[in-house]
């Protein structure tokens, strides 16, 4: 006899706090590493292209320094890994190289 499940039981989300939390955690981190990373990207290009004085380029790298501590800070207190933060980007390949996100 096959047994008959109720479809309203099978549609029910894990509330428990913690995996919440957890999932709500990761996925905000996440969002800040991608916005961290363009930044840097951004950073990176204009020191390039030479359109940053010098104070500017020691404060951008102060900030960016501050924000992955920052950044390690939060993932400890959550629980969260950098692996857990490394999205496939598809064509683009993933978030954090792969040396990164060890």
């Amino acid at each position: 006899m096959t047994e008959v499940t109720d479809p309203a039981r099978r549609l029910r989300i894990d509330a428990d706090p913690e995996t919440v939390e957890k999932g709500l955690a990761t996925l905000v981190l996440t969002l800040v590493e991608l916005l961290r990373q363009l930044m840097e990207r951004q950073a990176l290009r204009r020191v390039d292209d030479g359109s940053l004085s010098d104070e500017q380029i020691e404060r951008i790298g102060a900030t960016l320094m501050a924000l992955d501590a920052r950044m390690a800070e939060l993932r400890d207190h959550f629980g969260v890994t950098p692996e857990d933060l490394n999205l496939d980007l598809g064509p683009l390949g993933p978030l954090l190289p792969h040396d990164q996100a060890s």
